[in-house]
């Protein structure tokens, strides 16, 4: 869900605003997408699909190997998931902004939310990423592809259970079906691997987004990630394999995500740096 700015923004139109308001509309008119008012100051309305719209993307051959969640929407249910659900769009946003600036391959389908991963054979006990992101840097020495998982936090929760997601994230790292991988070489069985690589060539970095509190709280907040991802084993043990990061949302709006305001959570240099030098 977004509103008409917001979208207008995520397909990059260098048409006037009226064209995407005037798109929307046709939607709604055709009952594939719908309008919500949020009671807050401004009142911002909301565009989101329809029952019949979720019918008609998930048929779409871009989208056709993504999870669709079936969400009963309702103007109540829908106000309720709307804060967090805007403030991970408003970070997918500072990325596409920054990688139009500089050319890198990165649009708005490679930012998939709500990615979830089995943690173990036991049923329900999974990690849901707010979002995983496919982005592609592209410099005069080629092209790197980094993928990252998003955590988006509006300090909603306790700082202890922010800090704890790192574990879920070292867990999933570390999980490894004893069925998938394992084969025969020569007169042996080999070594299973690990689930993730079901799903990417390398594990995708870990990058926690922060906003909904003062800065001396959210920098907290920070150093509360820096201390799980020092003394808490399973978190240290991702940490010295997996580039983990965070930041202020507001900063990714006001400077871009490639500026140096990331924070890293691991080692003892915590001076600041962009996302992609984690």
């Amino acid at each position: 869900m977004g509103s008409t700015r917001h979208l207008h923004d995520l397909i990059g139109s260098s048409r006037h605003i009226n064209a995407t308001r005037l798109q929307l509309q046709d939607l709604r008119s055709k009952g594939l997408a719908d309008r919500v008012v949020l009671p807050r100051p401004g009142s911002m309305g909301l565009w989101y699909l329809t029952a019949s719209g979720r019918d008609v993307a998930s048929s779409l051959p871009e989208l056709r190997d993504q999870d669709h969640p079936a969400f009963a929407d309702t103007p109540a249910s829908i106000k309720v998931r709307a804060p967090h659900t805007l403030a991970v769009l408003r970070t997918h946003l500072t990325f596409l902004a920054d990688a139009r600036r500089h050319g890198d391959d990165y649009g708005p389908l490679d930012w998939t939310p709500e990615v979830g991963h089995r943690l173990s054979e036991t049923r329900g006990d999974a990690l849901v990423a707010d979002a995983l992101m496919r982005y592609t840097a592209t410099d005069a020495g080629g092209r790197t592809q980094l993928r990252a998982f998003v955590e988006l936090d509006r300090a909603t929760m306790s700082s202890e259970r922010l800090a704890s997601k790192l574990m879920t994230y070292s867990r999933f790292h570390d999980y490894t079906p004893v069925a998938f991988g394992a084969r025969r070489i020569s007169n042996r069985t080999a070594a299973p691997l690990p689930a993730w690589l079901r799903h990417y060539p390398v594990f995708p970095r870990v990058l926690f987004v922060l906003t909904g509190a003062s800065r001396p709280v959210l920098n907290n907040r920070i150093q509360d990630l820096r201390a799980m991802a020092a003394g808490n084993p399973l978190a240290a043990r991702l940490a010295r394999k997996v580039p983990l990061g965070t930041a202020i949302l507001e900063d990714l709006e006001a400077h871009g995500p490639s500026a140096q305001i990331w924070t890293p959570l691991a080692g003892d240099d915590t001076s600041a740096r962009g996302w992609t030098a984690l």
